[in-house]
């Protein structure tokens, strides 16, 4: 490999896996090919996570610019940096494809902003920016705010840019679903995109959308992406929306080094645009995929994880997994019924209060 960074000598390739059992092990060495990783709650992940990027770079299986590792909040991108860090020392700072899938989309537009119509240096629109330019959309459409509250518009915007929709691509239905005649949801959608252009703007929704539609307008831009990554690691892929999943096939098409790590019974985002299926496809997506279960937990009793497993089992449409644990028994789990969330919410923080007493 061509590259005259300096990188410090590895370690014993066994002390990046100290401490973990078998599976996350294996989860850190099964670099080739596509990986399914299926990690219950508290079950060392994020550990497991770390192991393996440090085992690709320390491996030189890839320089740190050639992977792509992708998380859902800021938080989980800085913890995930932070332990790399304190594994692989400055290798991390050389990641420039670490972080959330907008951060790294919003890397890659500015670089080919010019494909779709912006200048590098498009801002960003926050939430209030959105919905400000929302009602003015509204109001130069002819239409009564407050019986088509811009608000609404943004949800069904969001909702057809979390599933990649252009505005012909909104199915007739939900097109017409907004406004009166003549002045439909789509129209509307495509009025707020010309005026983002119009801005030098693009709102949160547009950078995953926009780099899907230079990667199908300019496949050369994709084909040097697809280059790059030699290993693509996401996070929580239990929460992809349809975007999101199309952004990352495509990036793994040829190579097809890819680990997901999620656990389809924890998906709780689907009112946000997140398509459990896409997790539990991926064997489909990818033939040969090599599963992973996680599934020691180290943060509950026995008796929560009876509890939780009994319960979830009745999912239908699952990937079979159960959680257990080396912990103590622990006490009983205890059902207490309250009539509304504020009551519910009292009841917690009074307990948590108590228990802080009694130094629990």
């Amino acid at each position: 490999m061509s590259d005259s960074r300096a990188v410090s000598a590895p370690p014993p390739l066994a002390g990046l896996l100290d401490g973990l059992n078998a599976p996350q092990r294996q989860a850190g060495l099964a670099t080739e090919g596509p990986v399914l990783i299926l990690a219950g709650a508290g079950t060392g992940k994020t550990r497991a996570l770390t192991a393996r990027l440090a085992h690709i770079l320390y491996s030189r299986l890839a320089w740190p610019s050639e992977v792509l590792a992708v998380t859902f909040t800021n938080k989980a991108a800085r913890e995930m940096r932070h332990r790399m860090e304190m594994l692989v020392g400055d290798m991390a700072e050389g990641m420039p494809y670490l972080g959330t899938f907008h951060a790294i989309a919003a890397r890659m537009l500015r670089k080919h902003a010019g494909l779709v119509g912006l200048e590098a240096n498009f801002t960003i629109l926050d939430t209030d920016d959105q919905m400000r330019l929302l009602k003015q959309v509204v109001i130069e459409a002819g239409l009564d705010e407050k019986r088509w509250p811009a608000k609404q518009l943004a949800g069904m915007i969001d909702r057809w840019k979390n599933r990649g929709e252009l505005p012909a691509d909104v199915p007739f239905g939900e097109a017409t679903s907004f406004g009166e005649a003549g002045r439909n949801g789509a129209a509307l959608y495509a009025r707020y995109q010309q005026r983002l252009a119009a801005l030098n703007a693009a709102d949160f929704g547009d950078l995953l959308l926009h780099m899907l539609t230079i990667f199908d307008t300019h496949p050369d831009v994709l084909a040097d992406y697809r280059r790059r990554f030699k290993y693509i690691l996401v996070d929580e892929y239990q929460d992809t929306n349809i975007a999101q999943y199309r952004w990352l096939t495509l990036l793994a098409a040829e190579r097809r080094n890819i680990a997901c790590v999620g656990d389809d019974d924890q998906s709780i985002y689907s009112w946000r645009g997140a398509e459990v299926a896409n997790i539990l496809k991926f064997e489909k997506d990818f033939p040969g995929a090599v599963v992973i279960k996680l599934e020691q937990n180290y943060r509950s009793t026995p008796a929560i994880l009876a509890a939780a497993n009994g319960l979830i089992a009745h999912n239908k449409g699952r990937i079979g997994k159960a959680l257990f644990t080396d912990k103590a028994p622990g006490d009983p789990v205890r059902i207490i019924g309250v009539w509304d969330g504020p009551e519910e919410a009292r009841l917690v923080g009074d307990k948590a209060e108590a228990m802080g007493r009694d130094g629990v």
